[in-house]
């Protein structure tokens, strides 16, 4: 898919250049295999560094197939969540900072800076603890089974941590498991695959416990802690604090005009911030604490947050009735 698109979108730029710059063609891309060697720009959501990439050939997975210390520049685990990829051209010439929005986050997913040469020496540790071992000794396995904690016997693997500073930093990695085809993978990440967080979290919550070395009751609570209480409680103060925004001509205030309209348009005004934004991840937050037991505390501080959107949303006036309500 990727590589199809990439093919018309180097038309494009082609085009770009003669009728726009009075330039010759650049890419002259006729099929997907006319694409390998050409640079590409690789940008993590949420970032605006965009890491220089060259293109090697292509998968029929649904995955970026990657140097992990690539990846890991761009701040981007190898986790299946989401990427971008673009042709380096497309991005030299269809981007400035002019189009980006004035508001807070508008320099986000925007490729600001690019960095040409990547040091492994200044990417996340993750990509450092990267196993590009062969085989496994004998001592590890022993180990295995004395319960010695990962940091007694990392020493005892190959890492990426143990060969900076080489050449053998960037090649020669090894793997354990052969395959004699890298399509045989699995097609599309689950992540991707599920549309929602709930599903999301069920899947890994299923998989936790199916993994014996795993404390699914830990995962829940790392995922509840972490995630989703922070999530409701930032979303609630969100609401508290919003502004409005005019339907019409989507010009943004900090506080409502006094004559309840859009002052420079007439137009009808709308909040940016709204219940249901709030409320996404409460009933997943109260199924995983009933599921897996989790402590009280979090019981009653999911309970109060809950009183609190209430108390918000529903009013609680007394309702005007007669008495043929009671007929």
């Amino acid at each position: 898919k990727c590589a199809e698109y990439f093919v018309r979108v180097a038309n494009f730029l082609d085009e770009l250049l003669v009728k726009v710059y009075g330039l010759q063609p650049y890419y002259n891309v006729k099929s997907v295999e006319d694409l390998v060697g050409h640079l590409v720009v690789g940008l993590a959501p949420h970032t605006s560094v965009g890491i220089l990439g060259r293109i090697i050939g292509f998968t029929s997975l649904n995955v970026c197939y990657a140097h992990p210390v690539w990846h890991s520049a761009k701040r981007r685990d190898c986790d299946g969540d989401e990427d971008a990829l673009m042709l380096a051209l497309d991005t030299f010439l269809n981007f400035s900072r002019k189009y980006l929005p004035a508001q807070i986050g508008g320099i986000m997913d925007a490729p600001l800076l690019l960095i040409s040469v990547v040091n492994p020496r200044e990417v996340q540790r993750q990509a450092h603890d990267f196993d590009v071992a062969g085989a496994y000794p004998l001592e590890f396995y022993e180990k295995t089974l004395e319960k010695v904690e990962a940091k007694h016997v990392s020493p005892l693997i190959d890492l990426i941590e143990y060969r900076l500073g080489t050449e053998a930093q960037f090649e020669g990695f090894r793997f354990t498991v052969p395959v004699s085809n890298i399509n045989m993978g699995v097609e599309e990440s689950a992540y991707k695959r599920f549309k929602t967080m709930v599903e999301k979290l069920n899947g890994q919550l299923a998989l936790a416990e199916k993994i014996e070395a795993v404390d699914a009751r830990k995962v829940a609570l790392k995922v509840l802690t972490r995630h989703f209480i922070r999530d409701i409680a930032g979303n609630l103060r969100a609401f508290s604090t919003q502004g409005f925004r005019c339907k019409a001509c989507n010009k943004r205030f900090r506080r409502i005009p006094l004559r309840g309209k859009c002052p420079q348009c007439g137009g009808e005004l709308t909040l940016t911030v709204y219940r249901g934004g709030i409320e996404k991840y409460l009933e997943a937050a109260e199924h995983i604490i009933k599921k897996y037991g989790l402590p009280k505390y979090y019981a009653q501080r999911v309970a109060l947050v809950k009183d609190e959107i209430n108390s918000l949303f529903e009013s609680r006036k007394p309702r005007q009735i007669s008495l043929t309500d009671f007929a």
